[in-house]
């Protein structure tokens, strides 16, 4: 089967619009962060991304209202565009790639309101926390996987990258549309929070004294959890470390020296999802 192809536009078709064009200058805006946070809005890039977007009800925190699009694009996606309850705007390539922080533009990009929550909204069974987090492609790949593993909230704490950054939005490959996110709040009151919500509060981290695998043998990924996850380069900040209620390293079996944030999140997030949905012996 060969994807459908972009129309030649006739000559009673309206303009495509620019990067001139005001509703797309003001878009453009949106790739910084201080705009974004004065509008409360930002940039969905992608079909994924635009397509759980308008999966929310209209109005809707995250819910989109105005969505951008190329030729070609609105062609091979004209299945879910055709429907879309906000004006899709076709236009042309150079005003595409001022919206797109990418090399190569997917070619359609979506305006959606802010949708993080106070930390007061999330609780458990299973919640990550992101502590200085300063990468947005692995911040958005473990949002996609604490997403894929079932979790009821993810934290960006204070001094993480932000989850609306474009690189982080598009790694999370329209996750950020899904779990609770909470956004900016500080470590220790976050981790506060949920240990009064009633989980434990488990600190990856490659030199902790509790071992991974014994963890889940003993049956403590059973129960309510959320897992603190440090800077790339860093691990978790001392204070936050001394909080948790254990330190907790992943096994490794091999010659590698260590795993990267984005693999050790899957694995711990993974094995208390494994554990949590085990039926009890």
């Amino acid at each position: 089967m060969t994807r459908p192809s972009a129309q030649p536009l006739r000559p009673e078709d309206p303009p495509l619009a620019s990067g001139r064009t005001p509703r797309v200058a003001a878009a453009r805006r949106l790739t910084r962060r201080s705009r974004r946070d004065d509008v409360r809005q930002f940039l969905a890039e992608g079909p994924q991304a635009v397509r759980e977007a308008l999966a929310l009800p209209a109005s809707t925190p995250g819910a989109p209202s105005v969505i951008f699009s190329t030729p070609a694009a609105l062609a091979r996606y004209a299945g879910f565009l055709s429907a879309a309850p906000v004006p899709v705007i076709t236009v042309d390539d150079a005003g595409m790639s001022g919206l797109s922080e990418t090399v190569s533009p997917q070619g359609l990009v979506a305006v959606c309101s802010f949708l993080d929550v106070p930390m007061s909204a999330v609780s458990g069974p299973l919640v990550a926390v992101l502590t200085e987090i300063q990468d947005p492609g692995n911040a958005g790949t473990v949002l996609r996987t604490a997403d894929a593993a079932g979790a009821s909230g993810v934290v960006f704490t204070e001094g993480s990258v932000d989850p609306y950054n474009g690189k982080c939005v598009r790694s999370s490959a329209g996750s950020l549309f899904h779990p609770p996110v909470v956004r900016g709040v500080p470590a220790i009151e976050a981790v506060a929070s949920l240990r009064s919500s009633g989980l434990q509060v488990l600190a990856a981290d490659g030199y902790g004294e509790s071992d991974l695998d014994e963890l889940a043998d003993d049956g403590e990924l059973a129960r309510p959890t959320a897992w603190v996850f440090g800077n790339e380069a860093r691990g978790l900040p001392g204070e936050v470390a001394a909080l948790a209620d254990r330190r907790v390293r992943i096994p490794i079996h091999g010659r590698a020296e260590s795993l990267n944030l984005a693999a050790a999140a899957a694995v711990c997030l993974y094995a208390s999802a494994r554990a949590q949905r085990r039926p009890p012996k």
